[in-house]
């Protein structure tokens, strides 16, 4: 249904569906994987109500999956800088929204701790399962 590509941070995909079903396929893929949305920035609002600019729809998920984050925290504390795991819902334009998971693979570079390669291994085949999810 969507094509996808792979990005220096992370993976993106493009789905052919409208901004508000896009935003529960998202969220939906994520809970199959074990993720929940802890928190949600609806970017498009903040920037009209702090700079009075227009701006597409967008949102910024903060996706959880406990007991990676438990973990992680517990091989290095310091990971919490880097949870919870990012995904963004984008629109682009009518029956078109874009999807970018962050590759937390990507992130190792930030903390030199072996610890963290198997969590972050196991946090990405997940994330990568809810693209492909997302792309039938």
């Amino acid at each position: 249904m969507g094509e996808t590509a792979k990005v220096n941070i992370g993976r993106s995909v493009r789905l052919e569906a409208d901004f508000g079903s896009a935003l529960a396929r998202v969220t939906d893929a994520l809970k199959a994987e074990g993720f929940g949305v802890l928190t949600e920035i609806d970017v498009r609002e903040t920037l009209k109500k702090k700079l009075d600019v227009d701006f597409r729809p967008y949102k910024i998920l903060g996706a959880c999956n406990p007991p990676l984050a438990y973990r992680a925290l517990s091989a290095a504390p310091e990971a919490g800088l880097l949870l919870p795991c990012n995904v963004t819902v984008a629109f682009v334009e009518d029956n078109v929204t874009d999807v970018s998971l962050v590759d937390p693979l990507s992130m190792l570079g930030v903390l030199d701790n072996a610890g963290l390669r198997s969590v972050a291994e196991d946090a990405a085949a997940r994330l990568d399962r809810v693209a492909v999810a997302l792309q039938s």
